[in-house]
Order: C-alpha cells, then sequence, then structure tokens
C-alpha cells in the first residue's frame, strides 16, 4: 500500500474502550491512525499501547482548534468517540454534556465540511451515537426511525447530535451515525455497572469482598461486546451510502441477570444475600428497556460473535486473572 493509497484516520477519545479496539483495528489493516485525548495522561496511555499511531490532546469545545487539526492531518476518515460516555455523569453536569457531547460533533461536521469545501480530500466520518436517544421508547426492540425521546441530559444531547448527523449528510458529506447500544469489555472503566459486577463479583470469589452494592437492577438493556460493536463501525463508514445504523444483539436483559450469570459462573449460588440495593444509586430517570433491531446492520454482513452469558464470563474470568496475579 503507498502513501497516496493508506487511509489517514482520525479517532476522537481514542483512549477510551472503543477507540482502543479500533486504533488496533485500523493499524493492523495498516492505516495511519491519529488519536485524540482529553488530557496529557490520557495521552500518554493512547501512545504506549498503540506505538504505531500518532496522538495530541483535543477538546471538542474548541471549534478553531478542531479545524486546525483537520486542516493539518487531512483525515480521510474520522470516528468520534470522543466524551465521557457515563449517562450517570451527565446529570452533575448537564452544561457540558450538551456542550461536549452535543455541539461537539457539530464542531468536527463543521470542520470536515470546511475542509472539504477549501478543496480538501473526501471525508467519512462517523458519529457513535446512543440508545439513549430514545429514553422511555415508545416501541420495543427499538429501529433507526423510532421516535427520539431521551429522558437523561446525555440522551439529549447524543440526540442533537443524531440530528446535526442527518443535516450534513443532507448537505453532501459522508457521515453516518452508529447508535451503539451497551457494549462492555474488561476495559470498560469500573464506574459502569457491567465492569462493577464483574470486579466484584471476582473479589467475592476470592474471599477479598462480602457484598456488591448496586442501584435499580431491575432495567433491562441490550448487551454486547465492544470488539463487535467496533467491526459494526468500520462496516457502517465503508458503505458507498452514508446511514444510520442500530448497532444491537437484539436480546434484553436486566442488570439482576447480569449479576446471577456472574456469580453462577464462580460458583456463588446464594448471590442474592450478597447484594446490597442504595436507593441512592437510582438515577434521576432511567430508561426501562433498551433493545435494538439491528436487522439493517445485519444486511451488510454484521452479526454480534459474543453471545451475553460468554461477555459476562469473559468480563469475570479478565478481573480473576487480574486479582490472582496482583
Amino acid at each position: 500500500m503507498t502513501a497516496e493509497q493508506r487511509e489517514r484516520h482520525l479517532v476522537t477519545g481514542a483512549n477510551g474502550q472503543d477507540g482502543h479496539y479500533l486504533v488496533t483495528r485500523l493499524l493492523e489493516s495498516g492505516h495511519d491512525v491519529h488519536g485524540t485525548c482529553r488530557d496529557d495522561e490520557g495521552l500518554a496511555r493512547f501512545l504506549a499501547d498503540h506505538p504505531g499511531a500518532t496522538g495530541s490532546i483535543a477538546d471538542l469545545r474548541d471549534g478553531a482548534a478542531i479545524q486546525a487539526l483537520f486542516d493539518e492531518l487531512s483525515p480521510t476518515h474520522v470516528f468520534n468517540l470522543a466524551g465521557n460516555t457515563s449517562v450517570a455523569r451527565s446529570w452533575d453536569s448537564p452544561a457540558e454534556a450538551a456542550d461536549v457531547l452535543g455541539v461537539g460533533p457539530v464542531r468536527l461536521l463543521e470542520a470536515g465540511w470546511g475542509r472539504m469545501q477549501r478543496g480538501g480530500d473526501p471525508i467519512r466520518m462517523l458519529q457513535a451515537s446512543s440508545a439513549e436517544i430514545f429514553g422511555d421508547a415508545v416501541e420495543v426492540p427499538q429501529r433507526e426511525d423510532t421516535p427520539r425521546r431521551p429522558v437523561t441530559p446525555y440522551g439529549a444531547a447524543k440526540a442533537f447530535a443524531h440530528e446535526m448527523v442527518g443535516v450534513y449528510r443532507a448537505r453532501g458529506m459522508h457521515v453516518s451515525a452508529a447508535i451503539l447500544y451497551n457494549h462492555e469489555s474488561p476495559r470498560r472503566p469500573e464506574s459502569f455497572v457491567a465492569r462493577k459486577i464483574a470486579v466484584a463479583v471476582a473479589r467475592i470469589s476470592l474471599g477479598r469482598q462480602d457484598e456488591l452494592v448496586l442501584g435499580n437492577i431491575d432495567v433491562h438493556r441490550d448487551w454486547g461486546f465492544a470488539p463487535d460493536y467496533v467491526d459494526a463501525m468500520t462496516r457502517i463508514v465503508a458503505q458507498d451510502q452514508p446511514d444510520d445504523y442500530i448497532v444491537a444483539t437484539g436480546e434484553s436483559h436486566s442488570v439482576r441477570e447480569f449479576v446471577q450469570v456472574a456469580f453462577e459462573h464462580v460458583g456463588v449460588d446464594d448471590w442474592e444475600r450478597r447484594i446490597v440495593i442504595d436507593p441512592a444509586l437510582y438515577r434521576p430517570a432511567d430508561p426501562q428497556s433498551l433493545v435494538g433491531d439491528a436487522t439493517r446492520l445485519r444486511s451488510i454482513g454484521w452479526s454480534p460473535t459474543v453471545g451475553f452469558v460468554e461477555l459476562v464470563r469473559t468480563m469475570v474470568d479478565a478481573e480473576l486473572d487480574i486479582l490472582r496475579s496482583s
């Protein structure tokens, strides 16, 4: 592959869970990859994990800096994964969520549009949208055209960015949205409930912890494996025509089921007495049933490779390995 043929990929939020798997995949495919991170610590970790990539610190609130980055890199592909992915945190900082998750993607879209209008190479962009845009959904499962009814600041911000993807696509940009449902891996931060459960169950099974404290365990989610969802992103951006795609397994499981499978995997049968429900951990609003219909995505060759039970066991096993080696 010559230098002229190499695709130049810009990945924002490159040190996050999805960013890690995506950058690894792009580098293995022989592409030039530049990742942006929020701070020095994240950038150092990203470059250590991906010595074949370049990187920089970027703030989606700084439109001029984003435009300068586009002009410097002249990317052919842009994946926007940036922004704090914690729905709970968005309640603490709703204005920040609106700016970074809602307006931030528009700054990226405008930078790409401006670059193209000045004679730059064509750009393909992918926005990491979220099932939270559906909120208290009017139908289950949700499809790409299901009405948006967000009930959290995170979901509202993502919904605005999602609509703006359609606006720029109508202007002629090759920009798609991957509407991502819950997807996990051992690289998830412990602030996310799936990783929190995996860590606690592993510790309890080894006698290093007594109980697992959770909020509402009866909400249902559509859980998938993060590398599968990254595979979906690359397939979506490769399509000749840009579009919106649900990325989901189509299966609904409660947090209670996640906990049960995790404990049973380590041989703890009396798991219910290990659970402490803390009302303080309940969110002000929480969609009860987010399940996606990925028919459109499956039509372009995608399907999940890891099921729910295997996902839970994989996450618990990863924590056991860490604990046993420490």
